[in-house]
């Protein structure tokens, strides 16, 4: 009887979600709302009767259309195209969350809700819809104008810091305060199990599904595909962070497979399926009571959101150095809320920590501002005009200076190239250190259960944790050891730019080389007491601590060229991988 009554519900959800996308997109109508329509129609709050009687099952596969949801952002998702996006998406997308979350949280306490629903909706206005932005460009035949690629920027840093969100509320969420300490070590444990997962995804994923695609079997692609991004979501919940974390890193990984379009063509039905019933699961959540009774509060979120939105990410934009109109018209483009929404307050709800009421006025607003979306990236270029008309000519001229003055401090020709190999290096040194952090916390994590396996032979557990702590400092030489001539690099072009022969004279050299030498050792001196207060509970004793130091050196001593060659050929790997994604095929 279970089974029958899920393909009835399942009928009714797309029978019905089918006729109302047909009528929206024959009044070119954002799909999204028709789903979120069709499952308003036949919801349990709507009369005469709900059409639904498994909610639960719908909801499980709900579930799955949100991991299909950021596991196709995440494909979308590209390293290229975030070191290319520039100043302009980091600063708009930055100045866009800070103000949006202070505006959704002051709402929140201004209406007399709780502060975890004031603090929920801040982060449920934060960050825009990729869905329906591509959408509304592609549909106004705009996807290629600059401000669009600079839009398409912002949201891809939006959504970096968005998982930041969510991991950020889920820890808020369980112990029920937040603290600047905890803020900062929850921002650099995600930060740098995004950075490691990364850079460790990209070396091995891209290869096996080169692999299985040998066999030029779409069947096997899809379920090897599938089967990794359940995994690695799976392997991210262990970890305790949020799936949405992983469906996306995951995404992202694939992005640099070179059998990319093919994934993208072959997961489209799938995602497609899933998230229609997720869109359709929003839409049932609808309750016409708790509209009308929250109707006053939707409003003002609206008008919060386009206005907030457009003042925020237009001005970020301007600072950025763009011109006022192409400002503005990214910050009109942006004025909406989405599927990023909907995925925190259903994490609001889940963990039990938000009114019953968050999530419909969430939806509303949503629904609201996508309807307005064409007509505000439409009314862009009139709006814009109409202002530099009555602006006063004094305050045009400030901008024009401001303008003028942010030209002439970006660095030119040779002094460009040298803040690009100082930003590469610095890169470089940054990816390797995480590396060997995230070797040094998996010791921490597994040490208890590695313990237990040493205790046939080793019985004291500072001898345990000195073994444990020896190993991680073996593995990470590799890493270490690039990180230090990576540091030396830039030691070395510092000093060539920095002293100079009318200061030093004819010690110029001699200086050079000791501030060359100098940087390396106190950098390592540095990351080896991070290290320290990292690993603190497998740390040993003082004087396993200088034993393990000497063997260290020791072996590196012996195999520096072995450890460089190993790190060389990671290192080409990776860049390999980064350089040809791209399917050959397509």
């Amino acid at each position: 009887m279970h089974a029958i009554s899920f393909i009835q519900d399942l009928a009714v959800i797309m029978l019905v979600a089918g006729v109302v996308t047909i009528l929206f997109h024959r009044f070119k109508q954002p799909v999204v709302l028709g789903y979120i329509v069709a499952g308003f129609i036949i919801g349990p709050h709507t009369p005469p009767f709900g059409l639904i009687h498994d909610e639960q099952t719908i909801k499980t596969l709900a579930e799955l259309g949100v991991i299909f949801l950021m596991f196709c952002l995440g494909l979308e998702f590209s390293l290229r195209k975030l070191f290319k996006v520039g100043a302009t998406a980091f600063i708009a997308a930055f100045m866009e969350i800070t103000l949006m979350i202070w505006i959704g949280y002051e709402i929140g306490r201004w209406f007399d809700w709780n502060t975890m629903d004031a603090l929920f909706l801040g982060a449920i206005l934060a960050i825009s819809s990729t869905t329906i932005i591509v959408k509304a460009l592609n549909d106004l035949k705009m996807k290629n104008e600059r401000f669009a690629q600079l839009i398409f920027g912002v949201l891809i840093v939006e959504d970096i810091l968005g998982i930041g969100i969510i991991a950020l509320l889920s820890s808020i969420a369980v112990s029920g305060s937040v603290s600047p300490e905890e803020v900062f070590s929850t921002v650099g444990k995600l930060s740098l199990f995004m950075i490691v997962a990364l850079v460790i995804g990209i070396l091995l994923v891209p290869r096996v599904l080169a692999y299985v695609a040998r066999f030029e079997s779409n069947e096997m692609l899809l379920i090897t595909v599938l089967g990794l991004c359940f995994g690695f979501c799976l392997l991210v919940v262990k970890l305790e962070y949020s799936m949405v974390l992983g469906a996306f890193l995951i995404g992202a990984i694939m992005a640099e497979s070179r059998q990319l379009l093919k994934i993208e063509r072959l997961i489209e039905p799938v995602r497609d399926l899933f998230s229609a019933i997720f869109f359709v699961a929003i839409g049932l959540m609808l309750d016409p009571a708790i509209l009308w009774e929250y109707a006053l509060p939707i409003v003002v979120i609206t008008c919060a959101v386009v206005l907030g939105k457009m003042l925020s990410c237009g001005l970020g934009a301007f600072i950025a150095g763009n011109d006022g109109r192409t400002s503005l018209r990214v910050g009109m483009g942006l004025s909406q809320i989405g599927e990023f929404s909907f995925i925190i307050a259903a994490l609001g709800m889940t963990l039990q920590v938000t009114s019953s009421f968050l999530y419909p006025v969430a939806v509303a607003v949503s629904v609201l501002t996508t309807l307005m979306t064409p007509y505000l990236i439409r009314a862009a270029d009139p709006l814009s005009l109409k202002l530099a008309q009555i602006m006063p000519n004094r305050v045009s001229r400030v901008f024009g200076l401001y303008g003028e003055w942010l030209s002439s401090i970006q660095p030119q020709g040779e002094g460009a190239r040298l803040a690009a190999m100082i930003r590469k290096i610095l890169l470089q040194v940054g990816v390797n250190l995480a590396l060997v952090m995230a070797i040094f916390f998996a010791g921490g994590y597994f040490a208890p259960r590695i313990a237990v396996y040493l205790q046939g032979w080793v019985m004291k557990s500072s001898w345990q944790h000195g073994l444990i702590w020896g190993a991680a400092l073996l593995l990470s030489l590799p890493f270490l050891i690039a990180a230090y001539r990576k540091l030396k690099a830039l030691s070395m072009l510092l000093a060539e730019m920095g002293v100079k022969p009318e200061m030093a004279g004819r010690h110029t050299q001699r200086v050079r080389r000791v501030i060359a030498e100098v940087i390396p050792i106190l950098s390592l001196l540095v990351i080896f007491l991070l290290l320290s207060a990292l690993s603190a509970s497998i740390l040993p004793t003082n004087e396993l601590l200088i034993v393990i130091a000497v063997v260290a050196a020791g072996v590196a001593a012996v195999l520096w060229r072995w450890f460089v060659r190993i790190h060389t050929r990671m290192q080409v790997a990776l860049l390999e991988t980064l350089d040809n994604h791209k399917d050959v095929g397509h």
